[in-house]
């Protein structure tokens, strides 16, 4: 049971997990409400009145409780504003509080009646008043209705014959608890959107990354191309003017055209190599970089001089897909990136301490199995031969172990600085 409770929990985003942590906080509200005035009520209250002002505490409560969450629900957009629950709140809660003090002074000569009583009044309108600040957005009309219950605290009482001053205390008393209570509930509505506005602000950089590399690769093609397509088009329609004068130089002319356009495809070939290629020393250093920006703490371990380009390239997309997994689908806090030689082999070993939640990219993948991303660096790595391991490192962890054989040769003559 616990350790369904523990991966139900793990596997939430963090702002899942504050959001879970926020419902639950206002569900504690009715705990306390209960426990701070229901279970005193009984103790104090006369036996003929104490069975209902609990009930009605314990029902306004949980009145509280189901508004709470549906206007949690609405400041995420999730529903419509809960506009006649607030207002079932706001007349169950004025009802209750006239039925407190009619107990109070029809409860009989028992002074814990008469205080347990006023307790309540005083706290059904403080609770009420906080928990209906949730379904506002406006500030103002939070203090006006916060400030609206107090002054109907002051109004109810004098009729129903609460001394002066103490009217004056109670009212006091209902501003400053129902000012708190709504000061709590904005503020934890304000982390919690403050929250998810991050989360949306860190996919959105992804985005704008991958973005970028596409006009990059889009300014490149233009650079290698748009010169050669023009010199092509002067060049042939110069060939076509030749060719109807009968002039033997369109010949030449076309000659020349057939040359820049196979020069262009080899230009385009090294163009988009080179954007397959990824240079595994460059790849290290932008994932440090990235995850340090990120709130992640990185550490780099080994050394890639005289590794083969090729391997260099099948590792650095290990580095470069991992990592953009570990921001985009993981709740990290730690990672680490290891490199070294064991027994002919260049071991890439990456791992962090956030474990799945969503997606199926390396370094998020339970199990290892499944997924495009996963799938696309094992085809990636079996040109070199290479091996890819994905799957738990302990309770919270991931690991990716990518691994490429090194013949002798290259292993002798080009892997003596990488550290093992």
């Amino acid at each position: 049971m616990s350790a369904a409770a523990g991966g139900w929990w793990r596997g939430k985003s963090t702002p899942a997990k504050i959001e879970t942590y926020t419902r639950w906080s206002f569900h504690f509200f009715a705990v306390v409400e209960v426990a701070a005035i229901g279970l005193p009520v009984l103790a104090q209250a006369g036996a003929d009145v104490a069975g209902w002002m609990t009930a009605m505490v314990v029902g306004h409560a949980l009145l509280c409780a189901v508004t709470a969450s549906r206007a949690l629900d609405w400041t995420r957009g999730r529903r419509e504003q809960p506009v006649r629950l607030l207002w079932v709140l706001g007349a169950a809660t004025c009802v209750l509080a006239v039925v407190a003090l009619a107990l109070r002074r029809h409860g009989g000569p028992d002074d814990g009646t008469e205080n347990a009583a006023g307790t309540v009044f005083a706290m059904i309108l403080a609770f009420g008043a906080g928990t209906m600040a949730l379904g506002v957005r406006n500030r103002r009309r939070v203090a006006a209705q916060t400030t609206g219950f107090a002054f109907g605290a002051a109004v109810l009482s004098l009729p129903l014959g609460v001394p002066g001053p103490e009217a004056v205390v109670t009212a006091c008393v209902v501003l400053l608890s129902g000012s708190f209570l709504a000061a709590t509930s904005i503020f934890s509505v304000w982390l919690l959107n403050a929250v998810y506005e991050l989360d949306e602000a860190r996919e959105t950089r992804a985005r704008l990354a991958v973005a970028e590399e596409r006009l990059r690769f889009g300014r490149d093609l233009h650079d290698v191309l748009g010169r050669n397509l023009a010199v092509i088009a002067l060049k042939s329609e110069l060939a076509v003017q030749l060719a109807r004068r009968e002039r033997p130089e369109a010949v030449e002319q076309m000659i020349e055209v057939q040359r820049i356009a196979q020069e262009s495809q080899r230009e385009v070939r090294d163009v988009v190599r080179g954007y397959r290629e990824a240079d595994l020393s460059a790849e290290l250093a932008g994932a440090q970089g990235v995850l340090t920006a990120a709130g992640i703490s990185c550490e780099l371990s080994g050394d890639t001089a005289g590794l083969p380009a090729e391997v260099q390239s099948a590792l650095g997309w290990v580095v470069r897909e991992a990592t953009t997994n570990v921001l985009r689908h993981g709740d990290a806090s730690r990672c680490s990136v290891g490199l070294r030689v064991r027994e002919g082999q260049v071991v890439l070993t990456v791992e962090n301490d956030g474990v799945a939640v969503r997606g199926s990219g390396p370094g998020q993948e339970r199990g290892g199995s499944g997924g495009s991303g996963l799938a696309g660096l094992r085809e990636r790595l079996a040109v070199v031969d290479g091996a890819l391991e994905a799957g738990p490192a302990g309770p919270d962890g991931f690991r990716v172990v990518a691994s490429v054989p090194l013949s002798g040769r290259t292993a002798d003559a080009k892997v003596s600085g990488v550290t093992s």
